[in-house]
């Protein structure tokens, strides 16, 4: 499938935000999480962690990369942290981010808190940038703040 050139779907941003919502939802509740998608700005879910019993505020940002976009970093803008801490403080919850990214054959999921998030990658003046690249990639399997878990996928047949 490599030299077919994919046009996305017009709806492909809204669905790829359900599916990674939903995605990491399902994570969570298969790790004994209580959780709930929920509809507010700033938070996708609210989860308790059910070893430490911490209420978890999760955003979470998804992107859908094609052949050639792989590697690029997550641009996470200044005002989604203002938001998450406006949600989270409504809710006694702590800030987490899921960020989900769909590159190639693999989806990768990265589950961190709002502070350690901002401890590797400070906001700019405008935006913190979730890095991609393979070197970050291995960094964060060994951070311990971070929960990592992908998925390889392939299609052999389509139209």
């Amino acid at each position: 499938m490599s030299n077919l050139k994919i046009e996305k779907s017009s709806r492909h941003s809204k669905i790829t935000g359900d599916f990674s919502e939903h995605l990491i939802l399902y994570w969570l509740s298969k790790y004994g999480f209580e959780c709930a998608r929920v509809d507010h700005v700033g938070i996708d879910l609210i989860a308790r962690n059910p070893t430490t019993k911490e209420f978890m505020g999760i955003s979470v940002k998804s992107r859908s990369r094609n052949e050639g976009k792989d590697g690029q970093y997550v641009s996470l803008p200044k005002d989604n942290f203002e938001k998450i801490d406006m949600a989270c403080e409504a809710f006694g919850c702590v800030p987490y981010f899921a960020i989900v990214v769909d590159e190639l054959s693999k989806i990768h999921c990265f589950i961190l808190s709002k502070e350690h998030l901002l401890d590797i990658f400070p906001i700019g003046k405008s935006v913190s940038a979730w890095k991609m690249s393979n070197t970050w990639l291995e960094k964060y399997k060994t951070d311990s703040e971070i929960k990592y878990f992908s998925f390889e996928h392939s299609t052999s047949k389509w139209w």
